[in-house]
């Protein structure tokens, strides 16, 4: 697979995926909001097929822009840089993070529809938001590995899923798409598929003392059969009531 991909944050589930992308040979343009300077360590890290630039500059430089930022950052996406773009939506509805968002309090949009409002001129796909970000890299594994693991996407536009689905392959990942953006409540905070299928028991803790265990932790496969049928048993739960893991 030959293209760039544009990471706008660069955080610690950008840089996983950065990692990945790298590994797998595909050019990347790193951004977050504080500037291209701060990454310079990451760049040097990554090498020769890394660059950094500002979140407009990755939008338009890539030609799949994964957008890893907390969900009260998304009103900052380049909107017009982004226009025409499948972006790949990572984040994650924590209103003691966020600040409560009525409509996805009430359960009148999920938190990529949400997304894909403000970037209308986009194609968002709900995707990386049910793993840790050690894990996000540990338990990638090449096409046909038999400890594969899987990870679910939703999205409304067919051609941008399977964009998002050819790049987890490329990343590492089998795919289960569990519908459109409308559905991507199935693995959201709080459902069957996230985050603890991936990790098994998580001992009880504060976030940053979790943070530090997850990279303690290989992590566990999740094959797509069983990705899918915890998609399968999700329980819509209203959204306001979403904890940051193991949060206090």
């Amino acid at each position: 697979m030959s293209l760039t991909l544009g990471l706008i944050g660069s955080g610690m589930i950008g840089s996983s995926l950065a990692r990945l992308a790298v590994s797998a040979g595909l050019e990347v343009v790193l951004s977050n909001s504080r500037g291209p300077e701060t990454l310079a360590d990451l760049v040097a890290e990554l090498g020769g097929r890394a660059r950094a630039a500002t979140p407009a500059q990755a939008a338009r430089a890539a030609d799949l822009v994964v957008a890893a930022i907390p969900l009260k950052a998304y009103r900052g996406l380049p909107a017009e840089a982004l226009a025409g773009k499948t972006v790949l939506d990572t984040a994650n509805y924590y209103p003691e993070r966020d600040g409560h968002l009525a409509e996805l309090d009430a359960g009148e949009l999920t938190s990529s529809a949400l997304v894909q409002r403000h970037l209308a001129g986009s194609h968002v796909v709900k995707a990386f938001n049910t793993i840790t970000p050690h894990q996000l890299f540990s338990l990638a594994r090449p096409a046909g590995a038999p400890d594969r693991s899987a990870l679910p996407v939703a999205g409304d536009d067919p051609e941008a899923k399977t964009q998002a689905i050819r790049l987890l392959d490329v990343l590492g990942y089998d795919a289960v798409d569990v519908g459109t953006l409308a559905d991507s409540w199935r693995s959201e905070p709080d459902t069957p598929v996230y985050i603890q299928p991936y990790l098994g028991e998580i001992p009880a803790m504060g976030v940053e003392a979790f943070l530090r265990w997850t990279y303690r932790t290989p992590g566990i496969v999740v094959p797509a059969a069983r990705v899918a049928d915890l998609v399968e048993t999700a329980v819509r739960r209203p959204a306001g009531e979403a904890r940051l893991p193991n949060g206090d």
